[in-house]
């Protein structure tokens, strides 16, 4: 793509226009936060380079020559054209509108994002909203995506803006009727006596490891589940713990509401492993657009039902 180049000489150009708009040298100085001679020599400068007298001078008044009032015809028209530029980036920095497109796990999502989504759009209803949902890490910049909702550490993820949202926990828990029926385990080591429900990352096709922390010792505890049934959604998989079919391991921001109204409950709260943190991503370090900030607001407000700590 080519670039144009301006000639040396626009800003003299300016310079003269300024001169002439003003009456006089110094008071188009005092306009433009410069210096008389400064403007001076700067139409001394056009009339050399171009070899023509744009202004007969006079100790008290300016007057155009015949050349300089053909020039200032052109340059009211680049000065108008200037000030049209100038109106068109204030309306776009402050415009608000338009499309801003979220990546985030399908699960959350789903959990999260949806339910509360279109309250806000109806506030906003000039923001376009376009949301992928994706477990995998995407490349923001080659996908155009504008913010990214992530968990756990950023290592996979280097050269992105980070801001954390907040911390959360993974929760196992069961139903009342399962526990009910075949009791609570006291410890991780005795979940292999039960049924579990598995989550199948579809990303990695992997079955997700279960994390706990010993509260004696606080060593991590890990527990590779054998689940009887395997679910790569992971509402499925809360869907088959609240009906009984097992204990399951989530995080709290998909349990949450099951756990509130009890249709779920946890099991082993004193061996929860640390909670981590819920990130919001971003890849540029440049004020982003109005109407990416307003997205960004709403959805720093999502954890605050189910955080450890909102920050």
């Amino acid at each position: 793509m080519s670039t144009t180049v301006f000639p040396p000489d626009l800003s003299r150009l300016l310079a003269f226009i300024r001169v002439v708009e003003a009456g006089s040298f110094a008071e188009a100085a005092r306009r433009a936060g410069t210096t008389t001679s400064a403007m001076s020599k700067a139409v001394a400068r056009l009339e050399q380079a171009r070899g023509i007298r744009l202004l007969h001078r006079s100790t008290h008044s300016l007057a155009l020559t015949a050349e300089g009032d053909r020039l200032m015809a052109a340059g009211r028209a680049l000065t108008e054209s200037l000030a049209h530029v100038q109106s068109a980036l204030g309306d776009v920095a402050r415009d608000d509108g338009g499309r801003v497109r979220v990546t985030a796990p399908a699960s959350f999502a789903r959990a999260c994002i949806l339910p509360r989504l279109p309250a806000f759009l109806q506030e906003r209803p000039e923001i376009e909203i376009e949301v992928k949902f994706r477990n995998e890490i995407l490349d923001l910049a080659a996908e155009g995506v504008d913010i990214a909702i992530r968990s756990g550490p950023l290592e996979r993820t280097p050269g992105h803006l980070a801001r954390r949202l907040c911390t959360f926990s993974w929760i196992a828990c069961a139903s009342p009727a399962y526990l009910n029926a075949r009791g609570a385990p006291a410890s991780p080591y005795e979940l292999s006596a039960h049924d579990h429900v598995g989550f199948r990352n579809p990303a990695s096709g992997q079955i997700l490891t279960w994390r706990f922390t010993d509260p004696r010792g606080k060593r991590p505890v890990r527990v590779a589940p054998k689940p009887k049934h395997i679910c790569d959604d992971a509402h499925a998989s809360v869907a088959l713990i609240a009906n009984g079919f097992g204990i399951g391991w989530g995080p709290a921001w998909l349990v949450h509401d099951e756990l509130r109204t009890g249709r779920l409950v946890e099991v082993l709260a004193p061996w929860r492993a640390p909670a981590e943190p819920l990130w919001m991503l971003r890849t540029s370090n440049r004020r982003p657009p109005l109407r990416t900030q307003r997205v960004m607001s709403f959805l720093a407000t999502l954890p605050a039902g189910f955080s450890n700590k909102a920050e």
